[in-house]
């Protein structure tokens, strides 16, 4: 259960990136409101997670789902550039998480 905790924390992370980038600097009120509610929720899940996982596992998991996440909604939805140097450095960013999970 805390494991689907953290991995929700980490999507709401996404979301809020995304919809960080959609506010305009939050000049657009919708995608602002957005924003401040999925990081409230990810937080609130992430410390929820920490009250059990390790500092470390929970933080770099919780970081390597947004910043993956981020970067494939970047390249899917906005049109950002998939080169092989940023898809290598996903995957060594996948790769982190995976050798933290099993450290």
């Amino acid at each position: 259960m805390i494991w689907l905790q953290l991995i929700t924390a980490g999507l709401l992370e996404v979301v809020w990136a995304y919809t960080l980038k959609q506010s305009h600097g939050f000049t657009r009120l919708g995608y602002s409101a957005v924003t401040v509610a999925a990081m409230i929720a990810s937080f609130w899940l992430l410390a929820r997670a920490m009250q059990v996982l390790p500092l470390g596992t929970a933080y770099v998991v919780w970081t390597g789902i947004g910043s993956v996440g981020a970067f494939i909604l970047g390249i899917t939805l906005l049109g950002e550039a998939a080169s092989v140097m940023r898809i290598a450095a996903a995957a060594m960013i996948v790769g982190g998480i995976v050798l933290m999970k099993l450290s």
